[in-house]
């Protein structure tokens, strides 16, 4: 009889937040600390939700998208394992405008709200982190409120790509266009226009349900500044991997 073996489970080091906290106090929030999975296309919370719990992804990537009283929405920022899901919390307020929802299947570790408002109240670490972080999340929003207006749509998926496969640390996406669609705010039949440009050019193929990025360099060319600028954000603000702990 065949066994099936089990995967042990995901590092909480593995998001970059977790990984720079000192020992001291990494050991301390650990017990707290519970790992859930991500399924693609799940609602973590709608917009106006009481937030009970910080989300720190170890893998996958989480879209907070604004909606729209007619229906239409858009992303305003995506989190990866450099960050954190539920600013709220620490930020004073019960709830945020926006709904998260998970772009791309993974797992993260949860904590609670009441611990998490136990720690930032300590002023360690964590505090600074997370402070650090929502100043590098403000950057995200404000410079894809600016890219929405003033770039074309090819440069916008140019970026899209760029930063989810930054936190997926990998070459393919597994995303259908109409969730591009939603996500950018557009017509899928815009995104499957400018894909196919992409494609012919030679950036990308495409499959059913999956984008794979085969010249990085030329997408780095053709996108427009808004991706170095938040990039280079979140490297000056937030730890690398590598210096982590």
């Amino acid at each position: 009889m065949s066994t099936i073996e089990k995967r042990p489970p995901a590092d909480p080091k593995q998001n970059r937040i977790l990984a720079a906290l000192p020992a001291e106090d990494y050991e301390r929030l650990l017990p707290e600390l519970k790992l859930i999975p991500l399924p693609l296309g799940l609602t973590m919370s709608e917009s106006g939700d009481h937030v009970n719990f910080l989300h720190f992804p170890v893998s996958g990537i989480v879209s907070l998208i604004y909606a729209l009283e007619d229906g239409s929405s858009s992303e305003v920022a995506l989190v990866g394992n450099e960050g954190m899901v539920g600013i709220s919390i620490f930020m004073g307020g019960d709830s945020m405008p926006s709904s998260t929802e998970v772009q791309s299947a993974g797992e993260a570790y949860r904590l609670s709200r009441k611990i998490m408002k136990q720690e930032f109240a300590l002023g360690e670490k964590l505090q600074h982190l997370a402070l650090l972080y929502t100043q590098a999340m403000i950057c995200q929003t404000s410079q894809t409120a600016v890219c929405n207006q003033h770039h074309s749509l090819d440069q916008q998926l140019c970026r899209w790509l760029l930063m989810s496969l930054d936190r997926l640390h990998a070459n393919e996406l597994e995303v259908t266009q109409d969730m591009i669609a939603h996500l950018l705010g557009v017509r899928r039949e815009s995104i499957t226009q400018t894909a196919s440009k992409l494609q012919k050019d030679g950036l990308i193929t495409r499959r059913r349900g999956h984008i794979t990025v085969i010249d990085r360099p030329k997408l780095e060319e053709r996108v427009c500044e808004c991706y170095a600028v938040v990039k280079g954000e979140y490297d000056r603000l937030l730890p690398h991997p590598r210096s982590a702990p």
